[in-house]
């Protein structure tokens, strides 16, 4: 294949996505992630599986009624009644799909193979007749007998399907066999190929990667590799393996794409690894003074791209691993000026707090630093000066707190799932006019025992930019420490800030 030639993304969170267990969406969610996904710059978006449910169906009219600039493709069983639905929901691709492996012939649809050829002809035919682009897929293609497949896509081909599509529906392929199985089709049919690759044993990008080599125009994905079991291979992990190991072009506008993994994220309610590569919070974290010394003379050392490339900002973590130019760094991020005999004696208790198995966070390394040099920092720019919380069995968890910023006060108020939730969602309200500082990680420890038990918060936040800032509190009273937190994390990215521009954004009254 042409290099110059571009892969196209064909996107299943909204389908594919959506059906990783405990993950429902409301129409609405759907449109939101639709409408990112089509930012982003997807080819296609699979907007669901209309026959599913009513708010399924309603949900695929919506987003193929926006006016998105991508293809909006919708599910179907090779049935006429999946198939109308489908087409009804005015969809410009129906994806219809049929089993063709011998075990899913035999134990699910108690078809033979001339069967099941003569049945997906016959609904391709149906669906082209729509007016629509029919992508075709032959399930459990993988574990097919190869030429049935071939002969398989040569039928719908002849039918009018206008792309072919090969899924692992169980993820027990590798790249040598994917590599051969879509070849091989390639050579025999005229038609662009699809590839659709589950990660049972963790291969789904290399599956699709291998595919794409071997010929494959089009890859299926999902944000933050979701999906059934294992998930789908994800979109983030594929896009940027082809530009940046395979030199290959794609519609995908990388630096929208930690944005949108994070919208994802928190529509569907499941959380990233911390590790997982491209968007995982520590794809760009560094602790390790060997790593942070390569890394601030010349990122390339330790990182395989940019992280402002996909929209992330690299981090620094201060532990036993961190090494005095890691340290430094983070110091000057702080503002805090100190000699090399402060910044040893720094170092050296960082290690020794980090041997004690201790989590380090900005405020601990700044109360180090200004110990050492033997002074309180105590500038705030957001002080907390009071707060009300109501909740009860029948009484939705009601906040209200009250902060003053450089002379100015705010009141602001907001309901949650509970006093904490009430309470972190009051003082974001005062985030939003700071460059949208939000919550990005919380955590809660009792430091004693008893029902008195002293709790432990450590929360972390981001801005809009992508700059980032812990902190923690300790109270009697968790929701009290939760408020503390919270604002002293806003305390200090607000003065990472200022060492950038010295004008803070200033919020609504």
């Amino acid at each position: 294949m042409d290099k110059n030639e571009v892969v196209r993304i064909f996107d299943t969170t909204l389908r594919d996505g959506e059906q990783t267990p405990g993950v429902g969406l409301t129409p609405e969610e759907k449109l939101d992630i639709a409408r990112a996904l089509d930012k982003l710059g997807v080819d296609t978006i699979e907007a669901g599986f209309p026959i599913t449910s009513k708010g399924e169906a309603d949900g695929v009219k919506m987003i193929a009624n926006d006016g998105l600039r991508a293809e909006i493709a919708a599910l179907a069983r090779a049935t006429k009644n999946d198939i109308d639905i489908a087409a009804s929901c005015g969809v410009k691709c129906i994806h219809v799909f049929i089993a063709t492996s011998d075990i899913h012939l035999q134990h699910k649809l108690k078809m033979t193979r001339e069967e099941a050829l003569q049945t997906a002809v016959k609904h391709v035919k149906y669906a082209k007749d729509y007016g629509v682009s029919v992508e075709f897929s032959a399930e459990d293609a993988c574990r097919s007998d190869p030429e049935y497949l071939v002969k398989v896509f040569q039928g719908v081909s002849d039918a009018g399907a206008d792309r072919l599509d090969i899924p692992d529906t169980v993820g027990v392929m590798h790249p040598v066999a994917m590599y051969n199985l879509v070849n091989k089709v390639h050579n025999a049919v005229d038609r662009p190929i699809s590839v659709h690759c589950h990660n049972d044993f963790g291969l789904a990008v290399a599956n699709s990667l291998a595919s794409v080599e071997a010929g494959a125009a089009r890859v299926h994905c999902t944000i933050n590799g979701l999906g059934e079991r294992a998930g789908n291979a994800s979109l983030e992990e594929v896009v940027m393996s082809l530009h940046n190991l395979y030199g290959r072009k794609t519609n995908i506008n990388t630096k929208l794409i930690y944005e949108t993994s994070k919208l994802v994220s928190r529509l569907t309610g499941i959380m990233v690894q911390p590790n997982k590569a491209i968007v995982g919070d520590n794809a760009f974290g560094h602790e390790s003074g060997i790593h942070t010394h390569g890394l601030l003379n010349m990122p390339l050392t330790y990182e395989p791209l940019e992280p402002e490339v996909v929209g992330r900002k690299r981090w620094i973590q201060a532990g036993k691993h961190a090494g005095s130019h890691g340290i430094k760094a983070m110091l000057d991020q702080l503002g805090i000026n100190v000699n090399d005999e402060q910044l040893k004696e720094i170092v050296t208790r960082v290690k020794d707090l980090g041997d004690k198995g201790k989590r380090l966070y900005d405020a601990d390394l700044e109360s180090i630093a200004y110990t050492v040099m033997g002074r309180v920092g105590d500038e705030k720019i957001l002080q907390l000066v009071d707060m009300s919380i109501m909740t009860g069995t029948k009484v939705m968890p009601t906040a209200s707190v009250k902060i003053t910023m450089e002379g100015k006060t705010f009141v602001v108020a907001d309901t949650g799932v509970g006093p904490i939730d009430a309470a972190i969602k009051a003082i974001q309200k005062v985030g939003e006019g700071l460059g949208n500082i939000r919550l990005a990680d919380y955590r809660l420890e009792a430091i004693t025992g008893g029902t008195d038990a002293l709790g432990e918060v450590m929360v972390k936040v981001v801005d809009q930019n992508g700059l980032v800032a812990s902190a923690r509190a300790a109270h009697e009273d968790v929701v009290v420490a939760s408020v503390q937190a919270m604002i002293e994390g806003m305390n200090r990215l607000l003065l990472k800030r200022k060492l950038v521009s010295p004008k803070v954004p200033m919020p609504n009254p």
